[in-house]
């Protein structure tokens, strides 16, 4: 009996990992028009200001959530991500729909247009840090936050 739970546990847990490496493949491919997820570029950064239209929280690997605005410029609406959902509620970072922000971030190639990876946003006097002035994301490799 307990060897059969062992089995069944192991198996679920296989099933488990499969999904979420199908989810973090289908955010991929969906994501960019290479196949993978686009890359912070310094030499692509971008200033842009507006009104946040909405907030959505879009699977991404390992089933955690990844935090997309959609911004309002004068000239433009523009797809925004910020990072993962996990990130912005340690950082107690709260945007809603109507905040007027300053996004700086670099312009990519998105799905069928363009986005912008956030590396900080300004909102009033608050200012949110998503990505050091290299682009390296605060929540990786080991970095404080």
């Amino acid at each position: 009996m307990r060897k059969a739970m062992s089995r069944g546990i192991a198996l679920s847990g296989a099933a488990l990992l499969l999904a979420a490496g199908t989810v973090a493949t289908f955010e991929a491919q969906r994501r960019s028009p290479t196949g993978t997820a686009p890359n912070y570029d310094v030499a692509k950064e971008v200033t842009l200001t507006g009104a946040i239209e909405d907030v959505k929280t879009i699977p991404g690997p390992g089933l955690q959530g990844g935090v997309h605005l959609m911004l309002k410029t004068a000239k433009e609406t523009i797809e925004i991500d910020l990072g993962p959902e996990s990130f912005l509620k340690k950082q107690n970072y709260q945007l809603n729909t109507g905040d007027d922000i300053t996004v700086v971030g670099s312009r990519v190639k998105w799905d069928a247009g363009e986005a912008v990876i956030a590396r900080q946003i300004t909102k009033g006097k608050e200012t949110m840090t998503f990505r050091d002035e290299k682009g390296f994301p605060r929540w990786s490799g080991g970095a404080q936050f």
